[in-house]
């Protein structure tokens, strides 16, 4: 793998982002195996967003590699303001081995990879989420044993999770379907690439401002907040043009009977989902966001040990 950086799903090949969910079941399965893959390591972890998952997952991830993480709040840092992104850079270049980095725009996460000699990962930007995306069809393989061919169904805003889900459904083949109100669909761009990506894949991407028809026949129903974090001034605004959008048992039911139910939560229970939803035995949520902890594990040896996570890949395969 050639890539240092791990910023979009958009960057690597269908095979690589295979190899990347390969990996993270292999850690799972074997965690014995990995647990000094990542000794000496220092992953600085650059926080401008807060978050449970995304702090608890790699924090915790790191540890279990053998190495150490160091949190880096935005008072702390407060890029572009108390010291600049290219400052920020140099500077820990020189201390830790990588940086995980969970802000605002994605161009600090791109100038931040410029501008770094270390490995940095994309730990969530208002354009995506890929670390999400990667536990996401990691959760799906478990539970299903494949994801070509499967009708992903997304339903909400067409955000940064609808994104990161809509590129690697492209790169794994999956058919998937966003459903958003009018002036809510996902970025022009992010379409056209999963369109393009998936004419070599099978994979689709196919936007509607129908929920049901986005629903029906699906294998896997998602949905995220209808605010996001830096949307608080829209809230009520959002909960009235999202509420026919909401996932509800009625929604739910015209997808297969084995449907899975996902959420990158946090949830709000009587919003984007009813809680006979994503409490049901259909709900995968906390299976998923467990996921986290493993296919971060993975990006973090790919990214900052590759020959280890080669050796190890083909050492657990022998098991």
């Amino acid at each position: 793998m050639l890539r240092n950086d791990f910023l979009s799903i958009r960057d690597f090949t269908p095979n690589e982002i295979r190899e990347f969910i390969e990996l993270g079941r292999l850690i799972k399965s074997n965690p014995e195996l990995f647990a000094d893959s990542l000794k000496g390591q220092t992953l600085a972890l650059i926080f401008e967003k807060p978050s449970l998952r995304t702090r608890v997952s790699f924090d915790v991830g790191i540890h279990q590699l053998g190495g150490f993480a160091l949190y880096l709040s935005p008072a702390e840092i407060n890029l572009g303001k108390r010291e600049s992104v290219y400052d920020v850079a140099k500077n820990l270049e020189r201390m830790v081995q990588g940086i995980m980095i969970r802000t605002f725009a994605h161009e600090i996460v791109d100038q931040m990879a410029d501008c770094a000699g270390i490995p940095v990962i994309n730990g969530l930007t208002d354009y995506s989420h890929p670390c999400q995306a990667m536990a996401d069809y990691l959760t799906i393989l478990e539970l299903k044993g494949e994801v070509a061919g499967l009708k992903v169904a997304f339903v909400g805003d067409g955000n940064n999770v609808a994104h990161s889900l809509m590129f690697a459904g492209a790169q794994l083949g999956a058919k998937v379907w966003v459903a958003t109100p009018p002036k809510y669909e996902p970025d022009a761009g992010a379409i056209r690439w999963a369109a393009e990506r998936g004419e070599n894949t099978g994979g689709t991407c196919t936007v509607t401002n129908d929920p049901v028809e986005a629903v029906r026949g699906a294998d896997v129903v998602y949905t995220d907040a209808w605010a996001s974090m830096g949307q608080e001034a829209e809230k009520e605004q959002r909960e009235k043009i999202f509420r026919p959008y909401q996932v509800n048992a009625e929604l739910f039911q015209l997808a297969k009977p084995d449907a899975i139910f996902m959420h990158c939560l946090p949830a709000h229970r009587g919003d984007e989902v009813t809680a006979d939803v994503i409490d049901s035995v259909h709900s995968v949520v906390f299976q998923q966001a467990e996921n986290r902890l493993h296919a971060q594990k993975a990006i973090m040896v790919e990214l900052m040990k590759p020959k280890v996570a080669e050796g190890l890949r083909i050492a657990a395969r022998s098991l």
